[in-house]
């Protein structure tokens, strides 16, 4: 593992991809005067930069006023390509009713306590016991199988990831547990400090939505350089020619990055992003 002044970087960078939530965002949720300069410095030089998070739309308030260039963003792990500056989603990955409906059965037997939480196109939903939220304050609340129900098949808003939290099992140990047991049947991985995963369709990932993204634009992996800090960034930090964990990162990130930058804290994606620049 190399730090953020020593990592090889690809002969050229045309993008840059960077997880949002304990990346590029500070622990208060803002973005600081150095990264905001070092993005629009990126995309003044050309390199197109993406926001690749496992936020809903709806919720890329926090960079909106910081988007530069085409505005795409790939939300919820890889169910969604958003277009910021139009405020709409161009494109969704979904994941099929009938499969979710078997994945809350599986891990209601599996993991007791368990609640869950439905994130559609059009809006989060959740259950009586889910955490408290104050997001979304026009969220039904009903058990899941009733959120996930349609009168006619096909015709319900495209269910793009769900939520499951337990109140007491480690976050790791509840990952490792839903993946044994339905890994085959839908994509699952967590981003936050609880034990709460987030369900998608199988292969849906967010590195699996930006390959798609860079293919379109003729951009290759190696011509990549990625920013990640949890478990929901794995794939794309592996899948990148190169990479950085940040210094708060988890384990899995860690092991999957080519490098390691500072802390989101301390402007970590900023300073490989200068150095980006600099050796251009």
């Amino acid at each position: 593992m190399t730090s953020a002044t020593d990592s090889p970087l690809p002969a050229v960078t045309r993008l840059i991809a960077t997880d949002l939530d304990g990346t590029l965002l500070r622990d208060d949720k803002t973005l600081s005067d150095r990264t905001t300069a070092a993005l629009a410095a990126a995309e003044e030089a050309g390199i197109e930069v993406f926001f690749v998070t496992g936020r809903p739309a709806r919720w890329m308030d926090v960079v909106s006023p910081h988007v530069q260039g085409h505005g795409m963003a790939i939300c919820g792990n890889g169910a969604a390509v958003a277009d910021l500056h139009e405020g709409k989603l161009i494109k969704v990955y979904p994941l099929d009713r009938e499969i979710a409906l078997t994945v809350v059965d599986i891990l209601r037997e599996a993991a007791p306590g368990v609640s869950f939480a439905v994130e559609l196109a059009t809006g989060i939903h959740y259950e009586p016991a889910y955490p408290p939220f104050h997001m979304d304050p026009g969220a039904t609340v009903a058990i899941a199988e009733k959120l996930l129900h349609e009168e006619v098949p096909g015709t319900g808003a495209p269910v793009l990831k769900i939520l499951a939290h337990h109140p007491e099992m480690a976050p790791d140990a509840f990952l490792a547990l839903a993946r044994e047991l339905a890994g085959e049947r839908a994509s699952f991985t967590r981003s936050s400090p609880t034990a709460l995963l987030e369900i998608s369709g199988l292969g849906v990932s967010k590195a699996a939505t930006l390959a798609a993204c860079c293919a379109e634009r003729g951009i290759a992996p190696a011509e990549v350089v990625a920013f990640g800090d949890m478990p929901n960034d794995v794939e794309m930090l592996s899948w990148a020619g190169a990479s950085f964990a940040m210094g708060n990162a988890h384990p899995a990130a860690v092991a999957a990055a080519s490098g390691m930058t500072l802390t989101n804290d301390e402007d970590g994606v900023a300073v490989v992003i200068e150095r980006i620049l600099a050796a251009r």
